[in-house]
């Protein structure tokens, strides 16, 4: 394909995806009606598309509509291409532009130039303070991708060794002992041998530094509250813990079985109606269900998708985990509360809200990772109850 026919692909997926299709299931829908486009064509038009869900505020407003084709024309137009050599009706490339798409200038407000909906932007602002629209610039563009070290095979010298044979390039990550960033061939990770045989996982490096910061013990019993698809569970079990994953989803904990095999880990899984009867916890970890907002470069339709109405709702699920947590640990024990959000109300306001209620626990160690740190936008507060001194 040209690239100006990866362009009208692009259009043809945001047309879908405007109109209400998941991003995921408008790419899957054209790739299946268009089988001629090739491996790289498919990757060429998923990043077009992504680049655009990312920017959609500021690709609309410098293309002058809110259709797919006003979306790619201001996506591109924002990132300097020539809209001539790609918009030139030739062959299956888009028609030429018209006169008022060539035409359109665009005044731009502050939460449409840095791509954040209009509502949401006072609550970052209050978040993040002088580092709010430095913030929200990195949510428009990629994520870095990263890969944990399983520490149950290999460390993390030897995982980049194993990456390299197969021309895997990556470099080390500060945030975490076992994160390496992959500077070259991210796609080949599934199919590379390392990945294959257990010696690294997909996992965000900010991700991976939240387990780092919990100080994790060989034969810790602990339990991952909100496990969802087991990520945590791994690293939690790579570091020798004896590991028990919980999810009110039962579905989402579907493939920990076969990634716990892969990485020659053992994880438990538990259904809600099964934890009063098990044995309380040396450390109960909840990275709860959340808006998102630090992990928005992976997944940016969740951005537009998220209303006051479904973040009050998030938030009330949240307070709902903390005041759960406490009765699955032991007296000794110790709580972690986690996020993939940089919002306060999400975060430190929870947690103070939880204080207030249950001033029981004390808050031992808090962070607030932002992808200006290099990873997603992460937060975990570590609490365990007071000594009474």
């Amino acid at each position: 394909m040209t690239p100006g026919a990866r362009v009208a692909a692009a259009i043809e997926v945001l047309d879908s995806y405007l109109s209400g299709t998941p991003v995921e299931q408008a790419l899957t829908g054209w790739a299946r009606s268009h089988r001629f486009a090739g491996s790289k064509d498919r990757a060429a038009i998923r990043d077009h598309v992504f680049d655009a869900v990312r920017r959609l505020a500021s690709s609309q407003a410098l293309g002058g509509g809110s259709d797919g084709r006003a979306v790619m024309i201001g996506l591109l137009r924002g990132q300097g291409a020539d809209l001539a050599e790609l918009f030139n009706g030739e062959g299956h490339a888009p028609a030429v532009l018209s006169d008022a798409e060539a035409a359109v200038s665009a005044d731009m407000t502050r939460a449409q130039a840095l791509d954040c909906p209009d509502w949401l932007l006072p609550e970052f602002d209050r978040s993040l303070g002088a580092d709010a629209d430095d913030v929200l610039k990195s949510l428009r563009s990629r994520a870095p991708v990263f890969v944990r070290a399983n520490l149950a095979k290999c460390d993390r010298d030897r995982a980049a060794a194993t990456l390299a044979e197969e021309g895997i390039e990556t470099q080390p990550s500060a945030l975490a002992l076992t994160a390496l960033e992959i500077v070259k061939n991210p796609r080949k990770i599934k199919g590379s041998r390392a990945f294959l045989e257990g010696y690294v996982e997909l996992q965000d490096a900010a991700s991976q530094a939240v387990i780092e910061a919990l100080n994790i013990q060989p034969g810790m019993r602990v339990l991952d509250y909100c496990a969802g698809g087991g990520g945590k569970a791994l690293a939690l079990a790579a570091l020798g813990a004896d590991v028990t994953a919980h999810d009110l989803s039962w579905e989402r904990m579907k493939d920990i079985p076969a990634r716990a095999e892969r990485a020659s880990v053992s994880i438990k899984r538990a259904r809600h109606s099964d934890l009063k009867a098990l044995e309380r916890f040396d450390l109960v970890l909840a990275d709860a269900p959340c808006s998102g907002s630090g992990s928005w470069r992976r997944a940016p339709h969740g951005k537009w998708l998220l209303t006051p109405e479904k973040l009050t709702n998030i938030q009330s699920a949240q307070r709902d985990i903390l005041r759960a947590m406490p009765s699955y640990l032991t007296p000794d024990g110790q709580m972690a509360y986690a996020t993939c959000s940089v919002l306060k109300s999400e975060n430190q306001d929870q947690l103070q809200a939880f204080l207030n209620d249950c001033d029981t626990f004390q808050i031992t160690a808090e962070r607030q990772f932002t992808p200006l740190d290099g990873g997603d936008g992460f937060y975990v507060s570590q609490l365990k109850h007071n000594s009474g001194e």
